[in-house]
């Protein structure tokens, strides 16, 4: 009877252990739309409670009015809420935007004027 008890505190610790390990890191996808008028010229996102930017997702590149763009954040974080920063052309009318979005719910996310 005692090994029986000690057989199952075995599996109940193995168990509890094997849940504590902190899962995998995976890649967050979503689209990116723009929905304005204006060329978006520099994309930032940060994991919230972050307080700086990381770099610029697109680098030399442009998103131009109504295109859309696949984003993959492989930053090795298992957090889904981004704070994101858009700024456009300089000749835009259009001022920097942020915004706080659960990505990974979104799946999709489109920049409107």
């Amino acid at each position: 009877m005692k090994s029986k008890v000690s057989g199952l505190i075995a599996v109940a610790a193995a168990i509890i252990a094997a849940s504590a390990v902190p899962s995998r890191a995976e890649d967050l996808k979503f689209q990116l739309t723009n929905g304005t008028n204006s060329v978006l010229t520099r994309f930032y996102s940060s994991p919230t409670g972050v307080n700086s930017w990381e770099e610029d997702v697109f680098g030399e590149k442009v998103l131009n009015p109504g295109e859309t763009v696949n984003i993959t954040i492989a930053d090795g974080r298992t957090v889904c809420k981004y704070d994101m920063r858009f700024e456009f052309d300089e000749n835009s009318d259009l001022d920097t935007t942020e915004d706080t979005q659960d990505l990974c719910e979104l799946g999709s996310y489109t920049i409107h004027e």
